[in-house]
């Protein structure tokens, strides 16, 4: 009776919710903020919808740990087994994690709480890069999809192109700026060295990866999922794959990650100083056409 009662679309005018919402330029730590105990009607999903996402059955598979560790061409027997590692996460999962990658555990630290420290700011200093202009190189919001998307998702984003045009230092919250510079810099190195790591696990050269320009382009996409009151009702994230060449993914240690495997949610529990690493769909349909 109560499902019947909450989608019940008689006296709901969506669009003036979702206008509302998207107005306020406080996103969903907006919401919080000011207090609500109920979750708003737009972000509500039916219970099939939250069933098919989250309440899978578990299996007792986990993704891959690679230790990057000793990986350099001295080592030539270390180089096979990683790459060999790599190579079964990749096929099997399309996912894996790596440690021991050569971004230092304080970088990782800083730009999660840079990360934090920008969506816990007041909102009106926010709401400066509030924004639905893609043309901006960084901008802050919550649901890229939100007029379009049959739910709207408990989560906040700040997105920053990075390369090949980054923006201009003072383009950048400065709460976040100096961090996001030095992590995304991190990143593209560790990139062009993972993607050394599969151009040899295909066995191609270590360079044609990065030759087929798959390193040119980054950007970020930093995600805040704010407490939810009724977390029954709604998730942060809708089931989706990534549409670029890699995902290199920093979790903090609340955890909640998961990846569809073998038609069943795997959950990713988050390991210290290690990143997930996730294969594209640019990247999968790169390879079918060149390869």
């Amino acid at each position: 009776m109560v499902v019947t009662g909450v989608f019940d679309n008689s006296n709901y005018d969506r669009e003036t919710q979702l206008k509302a919402f998207d107005d306020s330029k406080a996103g969903v730590k907006g919401l919080v903020d000011a207090g609500i105990t109920k979750v708003p009607r737009i972000f509500i999903r039916p219970p099939d919808n939250l069933r098919d996402a989250s309440d899978a059955k578990k299996i007792q598979s986990t993704i891959a740990i690679i230790d990057l560790q000793g990986i350099d061409h001295k080592n030539p027997w270390r180089r096979k087994e990683i790459i060999d590692r790599v190579r079964h996460a990749s096929e099997t999962w399309g996912f894996f994690q790596i440690v021991n990658h050569g971004i230092p555990v304080n970088v990782l630290e800083e730009m999660k709480d840079g990360v934090r420290s920008f969506f816990e700011q007041d909102a009106e200093v926010k709401q400066e890069f509030y924004t639905r202009d893609h043309a901006i190189r960084f901008r802050y919001g919550s649901n890229f999809d939100l007029y379009t998307a049959p739910f709207a998702n408990w989560r906040d984003t700040c997105f920053c192109v990075m390369a090949p045009n980054p923006p201009k230092p003072e383009e950048l919250p400065s709460i976040l700026r100096d961090i996001q510079i030095e992590y995304t810099n991190q990143v593209t190195k560790l990139g062009i060295h993972l993607f050394a790591l599969l151009s040899e696990a295909l066995g191609l050269k270590p360079s044609h990866l990065e030759g087929m320009g798959c390193a040119e382009g980054l950007t970020t996409l930093c995600h805040y999922y704010p407490a939810c009151p009724e977390s029954e009702l709604t998730l942060g994230t809708t089931k989706h794959s990534d549409t670029g060449f890699l995902t290199v993914l920093l979790q903090d240690q609340i955890g909640g990650l998961q990846v569809l495997y073998q038609d069943q949610w795997v959950d990713v529990p988050p390991v210290p100083g290690a990143l997930v690493v996730n294969i594209g769909d640019l990247l999968q349909a790169s390879l079918s056409l060149n390869l």
